[in-house]
């Protein structure tokens, strides 16, 4: 993207304020969940960004909640344990060694790099984990990957009062069931759960790739809108596959359960959250309910 001085190019300043506003206007008062993952979490300079991002949402009247995980970082602490990593199907398995070290990175690493990054801008955020205050309930997701979880259910209560604060909530995606146990569930997962329980405007998630591609090998074939019968589709003649079929049916199943729309971005694109929300183009793949995109 070509950058520009507002002092020497005040034309170009005005115009994108002017293409800004009405998109502010409409999203003024919504709740807008933000997964927040990939490459931005472990880039210096694209983590800032996103930080002002948010910080610039809740300016201007928006209600973001931050969802993250913390796969890379959990990674990297458990090779400097000399523990090697095993994925099933794109997940980490996790024996209570590993589960230790993911509660120790997510809650007292990320989460606080997180929210300090946010707070540079003022009192702006709190941290939250999903065993606070009981945010969010899980289960075993698979006997064959351990301490892994899958969401059974999220209580609002602590979101909700930290919204009424004028805070942005950034959560830790571990949860624990009835008996104390606790799981470390899949961001994507956690963020859908959330954003369907808060009834949420948008589902925003931040991805290492620039959305739905027709051609997963052509950048250039990016689907930027796409219903939730299409989903169901693309996925049965192949055009989504892999690891993306998760993800796309997680998406069609947050709409389907009230969330408004969702939005697959490439956070390897400075400012990508203000570039899909406050400008016309956007820069990723919306899922929308069936019918004129909303």
């Amino acid at each position: 993207m070509t950058s520009f001085d507002p002092r020497t190019d005040p034309q170009t300043a005005v115009e994108v304020l002017l293409q800004a506003l009405p998109y502010i206007e409409r999203f003024r008062g919504s709740v807008v969940v933000v997964k927040f993952g990939g490459n931005a979490m472990v880039d210096p300079d694209l983590f800032a960004r996103f930080a002002e991002d948010v910080v610039l949402m809740h300016r201007v009247g928006m209600k973001p909640v931050v969802v993250h995980g913390g796969g890379p970082q959990i990674g990297e602490w458990l090779a400097r344990m000399g523990k090697e990593s095993e994925f099933v199907d794109g997940r980490r398995v996790t024996d209570a060694e590993t589960l230790e070290v993911a509660k120790m990175v997510l809650i007292g690493k990320v989460n606080s790099d997180v929210v300090t990054a946010l707070n540079r801008f003022g009192p702006v955020a709190l941290g939250l984990s999903g065993t606070d205050a009981q945010l969010l309930t899980a289960e075993a997701h698979d006997p064959e990957l351990g301490f892994v979880g899958q969401v059974t259910g999220v209580d609002t209560t602590l979101i909700e009062r930290t919204l009424a604060m004028d805070l942005v909530p950034v959560i830790a995606t571990i949860g624990a069931d009835a008996a104390g146990q606790a799981y470390n569930i899949n961001a994507d997962d956690v963020a859908a759960s959330v954003a369907e329980a808060l009834g949420a405007e948008k589902l925003i998630m931040l991805t290492d790739v620039p959305g739905l591609l027709a051609d997963v090998d052509d950048p250039g074939s990016l689907i930027q809108r796409v219903g939730t019968s299409e989903v169901q589709a693309l996925v049965a003649d192949g055009t989504i596959a892999g690891g993306m079929v998760p993800k796309m049916l997680g998406c069609a199943q947050a709409i389907s359960n009230g969330v408004g729309s969702v939005h697959l971005i490439d956070g390897r694109v400075p400012h990508a959250l203000l570039l899909e929300l406050f400008t016309d183009a956007g820069v990723g793949t919306m899922v929308h309910q069936d019918g004129p995109a909303a």
